[in-house]
């Protein structure tokens, strides 16, 4: 059976943590992504791409989210927003998609879905980042802030919440469905940062890097038009501030490896990143 929840997190923070002063440079489609594209996003930690979905691929995307947030399907994780839940039995269509904060395990049950998570384009980027053609699909997600009301994913690494050999390269794969502004929580990223090796996790607005170990001054933010998309590094910091917009942002995240990737326990991963991390989602 399908698997809903509430998220329980969230709090204040100071908006100097997502400052807008510095925007990333984009390719300007996935073909455009050669050497010198892979060289950068080695450097960075990052590459931003900015029309990678066609309208139509974009379309059948939210549809598919759709058709899975009102036919829940087994396997597939709802996460609904705190303010909604006590709402949820009177919600139906678009306000009903409004009140979601993320969806995952999915790309079994919705084949819309899984055609933009093999989508060609982008798994040609992804093998020549990671240096091979045999990568299997690690993660599948949808996050969505929902107008108003969508709250802060604050600054973090997303390799801190997989148990994975801290050598391997991850690749995570940013798809923006609707426009994705430095208002209503477009992605953040520290370039470089991804060089610097895994950074202790603390649970506080979620589980995080502190804010006060997170180095601003070097903050990018990354806005994007609908099917734009960011690849990023597994180690690289990274956030998205709350949506206070009356405007949607949908997003599509998947995370990519190599399929020989080393396993690691729990408990070795905790022991780098942080033990208050258990349980914890990306």
């Amino acid at each position: 059976m399908s698997l809903a929840r509430v998220d329980d997190l969230g709090g204040a923070y100071a908006d100097s943590l997502y400052a807008t002063d510095v925007l990333a440079n984009t390719v300007g489609n996935l073909p455009a992504v050669d050497v010198d594209a892979i060289e950068e996003y080695r450097a960075l930690g990052f590459l931003s791409v900015r029309e990678a979905l066609t309208p139509q691929e974009n379309q059948q995307a939210l549809a598919g989210l759709r058709h899975l947030i009102d036919n829940p399907k087994d396997g597939v994780d709802l996460q609904f927003e705190a303010w909604a839940q006590d709402q949820l039995a009177q919600l139906h269509g678009d306000d009903r998609m409004d009140a979601v904060r993320k969806l995952q395990k999915f790309t079994h049950a919705e084949d819309r879905l899984l055609g933009i998570a093999n989508h060609p384009g982008i798994l040609r980027t992804v093998k020549a980042i990671i240096g091979t053609d045999d990568i299997v699909l690690l993660q599948d997600m949808a996050l969505l802030k929902p107008p108003g009301g969508g709250r802060e994913k604050p600054w973090h690494q997303d390799k801190a919440f997989f148990n994975l050999d801290l050598d391997a390269t991850i690749v995570g794969v940013w798809i923006a469905l609707d426009a994705a502004t430095p208002e209503n929580g477009c992605m953040h990223v520290i370039p470089g940062s991804h060089r610097e090796g895994p950074i202790p996790h603390f649970k506080r607005r979620d589980w995080q890097i502190c804010d006060t170990d997170v180095d601003t001054a070097r903050n990018v933010a990354v806005p994007l038009d609908p099917g734009g998309l960011l690849f990023f590094d597994g180690y690289i910091h990274h956030g998205t501030p709350q949506n206070r917009t009356a405007t949607r942002r949908r997003a599509l995240q998947f995370h990519y490896v190599a399929r020989d990737v080393l396993r690691i326990t729990e408990e070795e991963r905790l022991a780098v990143f942080g033990l208050e991390g258990r349980g914890a989602e990306c």
